[in-house]
């Protein structure tokens, strides 16, 4: 009896840890905006979060995550001509938009190793701010102010996995936005990720 109890014991927990897994993963994103008459502004930018694994069977799973995100653009440098025909200051504008990004995996296992990945991605906003800097006869000038991003983004993800082995996954993902950033503006959020984690 205590035999048997030992083996079903180490079946259900081989089971449990066959069909469910979760753990750490990090990596770069290339972020860029997208939509009509919006010119490109592309990015190298970071990611870590949170994912957890759940297999139905050998071909299919879902996999939900919890990412934090920067999405900075590249500074810009303007002139500002304050209703004058000359321009009174130059300006030099950075940008950065931090979000939570939910991303719920559906993963089809073409392999035992490699996976195709399909799903929606809710993006909450955390952080938004502008910074210009300008120098004039009166000295240095850093002004902040929030961009009036919306506070939700929601997009599509497609990519794919491979499993080094049971615990080490490399990602491959791009997530296309499909809300407008801004009231008035049709700019969308797009960003290619790639990543690496580790399995528990």
């Amino acid at each position: 009896m205590i035999a048997l109890v030992c083996m079903l014991m180490a079946a259900g927990t081989a089971m449990a840890q066959k069909t469910f897994t979760f753990g750490p993963k990090v990596g770069v994103d290339y972020t860029h905006r997208w939509g009509k008459n919006i010119n490109d502004e592309s990015a190298l930018n970071f990611q870590a979060g949170v994912f957890m694994e759940y297999r139905f069977n050998s071909k299919f799973a879902i996999a939900p995550e919890v990412v934090f995100a920067t999405h900075a653009r590249p500074k810009r440098e303007w002139k500002d001509w304050w209703l004058s025909e000359e321009p009174t200051r130059d300006i030099t504008s950075t940008y950065q938009t931090n979000y939570i990004n939910i991303p719920v995996m559906f993963k089809y296992y073409v392999t035992k190793s490699l996976s195709i990945d399909l799903g929606p991605q809710l993006g909450l906003k955390v952080y938004d701010k502008c910074t210009d800097k300008w120098e004039d006869s009166n000295g240095h000038w850093d002004e902040k102010y929030n961009m009036s991003h919306r506070s939700v983004d929601f997009g599509l993800g497609l990519g794919a996995t491979y499993n080094f082995s049971e615990k080490v996954f490399v990602q491959l993902r791009y997530t296309l936005g499909l809300l407008p950033l801004y009231e008035d503006s049709n700019a969308r959020n797009g960003n290619a990720q790639l990543s690496i984690g580790y399995r528990f």
